[in-house]
């Protein structure tokens, strides 16, 4: 019943904050003041007045002792005979202010507190960073775990609200309250603030030695956290491979190592608790015996009276039971600090490849592309280098379809992902119809480029979802089409997920595990096929197909490839002998440029490899050969 009045209300303030910020995707600053300050803008005023009520709350608690310490001085003198009378309406007036006063506070308090900003505040963490690390580049996934990162990114979201709350919510009430109660002891005898500062004393000396102790074993633990998940995650996502070659005890030794190291963590941690436990129980009890000893001492001598005795006890046994909690709050402060500067290490990296300030959309009329110069390496270990271009040149012609050929490692797929614009050159330059990529929104650069890759991943959604992801407003009639086309047709109506949708509701799992490699490539080839860019590159495209699938598909990619500017690599050369003109690439060079009648006429290193070929794959055959002797550099 209660739940139900109060809904509106819990509405109202619910929808105070709204959790997902709106605006340019920007990089958290360093440093980690300004790095808390970055998610908590949006919800300041909140937490300004969360501190409001708060300090009104432990003032009421403070004037409550205060009026019961002189209640019972009060009753002490006052004349039983005609009590209630007298008095019995002013009692009952306080006790409906108490009753009815502190309640409303504190409920105020809590919507604020709970309603506006415990939910709010570390979603607007969570969505801050999670937009800004879909902005991160693609060199960074590759060399973090994904469970690691999504970790990070969770819990210092948490850990950000609760270092602020904890702050702002916490210190308030223990500095509002413990000033109130020196006030109240030091009025009534100044030689009763003297236990109490001593306990002050012992009790920050308590938290000056253990606290950053315990945020260093929490920024270390935090940290292990994430790497534990990390590899347990790593290990979920690749069961297929651990299942094929049936060591799940090295995955258990993986696993296991990195759990130990968690486990020693905690284990350093729970050692510091309880030492902290010991001292701070023999400090309290100091504290009720010393302040217990001066109040009657002083009542004794008729110092004070017996209501400032009644206070007194009652103030530090309530003190004596909020230190402990205070503590435990004030150690959660440093090791949720200790875990905000630990996903600060991650979160807070800036992209390596971003948009220029004034980067405009890639506007494509005719599809020519020209690579100019390239040089290009990617960082590798202590600072070394593995240069993979230094100098390549080559000019696609609007609407010509190319074939890059070449070993594995040769820069056939480094030169896709850098017209993609997944890595920023080090020399050099990329063109679209005269339009630097490096000067064009990424945004732009990607829409109007469909790719089909080799290794397939599908996102755990609806088939629909994927084959539609790059055209999100396309028809389902749009979508059919194209599963039609890359005749995907013959084995959607068939699917059935766990949860009983099928056909194109059904969701394919994470990274598309519950399709073959071959049904994989068939819905991104659909998915590329609906999208319909302008220029298009297939990474073997096709090398998952059995062949009579292939040769169905192949029909309908020629069709795909009309008007548009084609980059094709494969290992199997008979899937791009009909292009306009193959390049063979090695070592990031252009050793041989022509048709495939041009190139046999040659009789050089495509004329070979053709030969050994007759249909099949192309794996070393170009380390057997004389590359730089054998064949004349063409640009």
């Amino acid at each position: 019943m209660l739940l139900r009045v109060l809904q509106p209300l819990f509405r109202y303030f619910e929808g105070r904050v709204y959790p997902y910020p709106e605006g340019e995707v920007t990089t958290p600053p360093q440093g980690l003041l300004p790095f808390i300050w970055h998610f908590s803008r949006p919800i300041w005023p909140l937490l300004v007045l969360m501190s409001l009520f708060t300090a009104l709350v432990s003032a009421a608690e403070v004037v409550f002792f205060s009026y019961m310490g002189d209640l019972v001085d009060w009753l002490g003198h006052v004349e039983r005979a005609g009590f209630w009378s007298e008095n019995g309406l002013w009692l009952a007036g306080v006790a409906l202010l108490a009753i009815v006063g502190l309640p409303v506070l504190v409920l105020a308090q809590s919507l604020v507190t709970h309603q506006s900003i415990f939910g709010n505040y570390p979603m607007i963490g969570r969505w801050l960073s999670h937009r800004h690390m879909l902005s991160q580049s693609l060199a960074f996934y590759q060399d973090e775990f994904a469970g690691r990162v999504s970790q990070k990114v969770m819990q210092t979201a948490l850990a950000i609200r609760e270092t602020v709350t904890k702050v702002m919510d916490l210190l308030v009430y223990a500095i509002v309250y413990f000033t109130g109660a020196a006030i109240l002891l030091g009025r009534a005898d100044p030689w009763l603030l003297l236990p109490l500062g001593l306990w002050l004393v012992g009790y920050l000396g308590i938290m000056r030695y253990f606290v950053p102790r315990l945020r260093d074993v929490s920024m270390a633990q935090a940290d292990a956290r994430a790497r534990m998940t990390g590899r347990v995650v790593d290990s979920y996502s690749n069961i297929q491979t651990i299942k094929l070659f049936a060591d799940t005890e090295r995955e258990q030794r993986y696993a296991k190592d990195a759990m130990e190291g968690f486990l020693i963590t905690v284990h350093r941690q729970m050692r510091l608790v309880t030492i902290m436990s010991v001292c701070l129980t023999l400090l309290n009890t100091l504290l009720l015996i010393g302040t217990a000893g001066m109040a009657i001492s002083a009542w004794y001598f008729d110092a004070i009276s017996l209501g400032v005795l009644a206070i007194a006890i009652a103030l530090v046994m309530r003190i004596r039971f909020m230190s402990d909690w205070i503590l435990w709050e004030v150690a959660g402060l440093f090791e949720n600090i200790g875990t905000v500067q630990d996903g600060m290490n991650t979160i807070a990296q800036e992209p390596m490849v971003k948009d220029l300030p004034n980067a405009k959309p890639l506007q494509v009329t005719n599809g020519e592309i020209v690579f100019d110069a390239l040089r290009f390496h990617y960082a590798q270990a202590k600072g070394e280098q593995k240069t993979v271009f230094d100098g390549l040149s080559l000019t696609i012609h609007p609407g010509e379809k190319i074939g890059l050929i070449g070993r594995s490692g040769a820069g056939k797929s480094t030169l896709a992902n850098l017209l993609l614009r997944f890595y920023d050159l080090q020399g050099g330059r990329i063109l679209i119809d005269g339009q630097n990529i490096a000067e064009v929104t990424q945004t732009s650069l990607r829409h109007q480029i469909g790719m089909v890759t080799q290794d397939t991943s599908l996102l755990h959604r609806s088939l629909r979802d994927n084959i539609r992801y790059g055209s999100p407003h396309a028809s389902d009639e749009d979508v059919w089409q194209a599963v039609c086309r890359a005749h995907a047709d013959t084995f959607i109506n068939d699917l059935v997920d766990p949860k009983g949708r099928r056909g194109l509701d059904a969701h394919v799992g994470e990274r598309g595990v519950k399709l073959s490699g071959g049904q994989r490539q068939r819905i991104a080839i659909a998915r590329v096929l609906l999208k319909n860019a302008p220029i298009l590159v297939l990474d073997e495209a096709t090398s998952a197909l059995d062949s009579e699938v292939e040769a169905a598909i192949q029909e309908q990619l020629d069709a795909l490839m009309e008007g548009k500017t084609v980059i094709a690599i494969a290992h199997r050369l008979s899937t791009i002998a009909m292009l306009d003109r193959l390049i063979v690439v090695d070592e990031g060079h252009i050793v041989e440029s022509g048709t495939h009648s041009e190139l046999l006429a040659k009789n050089g290193i495509y004329a070979s490899l053709w030969q050994r070929q007759s249909g099949g794959f192309l794996a070393h055959d170009l380390e057997d050969l004389d590359l730089h002797n054998d064949a004349p550099t063409s640009q």
